[in-house]
């Protein structure tokens, strides 16, 4: 494999196709850092409840990491169903690792990042294993295995309540019958990487409890995690009845750190 080109420092590889399902090219962005390398891979999974929502640069306030950082898009409902959106995220992985003396990733460290969906896209994909039947498609010689994870707003328990309208999506998207499997919950084990977890307290779309009981879980297992509850935020840690805290700027500050002390080092 032919080594990184250096012309590639500070550019970005867009709409790279790491997998093709049934005609259709799922792609992501590749961001390259300034200089460097080999690098940590910083995986950006967007939400939009597994139905809308596109490929974007990662937060502003994470870009300046250090990492190289690829944001993916992946298939979606209504014309996909679960579990081709974690197919999709755990192929994205296995891609990046196939490749990485062509991107100058080091393939021993690798984290994930995504808000609501793409929240529990990334909870999902850090803990659940091969034997979970979702390691399909290309680079199959590669490991999905990622060595930190931070999901934001994200669902982690399916069967816990949710509000009256997310009834009807969750049969859309999962299937009643699959709401336990697809739960990140359900996959907690005591070798899942470090985690960090983030949610509004005022979170009336994915109700703060979800973070609580993946938080407890991990624990249980004996797992490192962090929770940041950001008092006075909703989903998008917009300010509902106050001023959020600790702000945004501060829980980018402890993302940034954690993955500093996960994966960057």
């Amino acid at each position: 494999m032919n080594g990184f080109d250096s012309a590639k420092y500070g550019t970005m590889d867009r709409d790279v196709t790491y997998r093709t399902v049934d005609g259709v090219d799922v792609r992501m962005d590749i961001q390259y850092p300034e200089s460097g390398g080999p690098w940590a891979g910083l995986i950006w999974v967007h939400g939009g409840g597994w139905t809308e929502g596109d490929k974007a640069p990662l937060l502003p306030s994470l870009a300046d990491t250090g990492c190289l950082v690829a944001s993916l898009n992946y298939r979606m409902f209504p014309a996909f169903r679960f579990p081709a959106m974690i197919e999709d995220v755990k192929a994205a992985i296995r891609y990046l690792r196939a490749h990485a003396v062509a991107i100058n990733l080091d393939p021993d460290r690798i984290a994930l990042i995504g808000h609501s969906a793409g929240g529990h896209l990334v909870a999902l994909a850090g803990l659940a294993g091969e034997e979970a039947g979702w390691d399909v498609g290309p680079y199959l010689e590669q490991s999905s295995r990622v060595q930190a994870v931070v999901p934001m707003a994200g669902p982690t328990d399916l069967t816990r309540p949710y509000p009256d309208w997310a009834g009807e999506l969750f049969e859309g998207v999962f299937g009643n019958e699959r709401l336990a499997s697809a739960s990140p919950v359900t996959h907690v084990h005591p070798d899942a990487p470090p985690f960090m977890i983030v949610h509004g307290d005022k979170d009336d779309v994915v109700f703060v409890d979800q973070a609580y009981a993946l938080h407890a879980a991990l624990v249980a297992a004996g797992v490192p995690v962090e929770l940041v509850i950001l008092k006075n935020a909703g989903h998008g840690f917009e300010p509902v009845g106050g001023t959020p805290s600790p702000s945004m700027e501060a829980v980018s500050a402890m993302i940034r750190d954690f993955l500093a002390r996960a994966v960057i080092k």
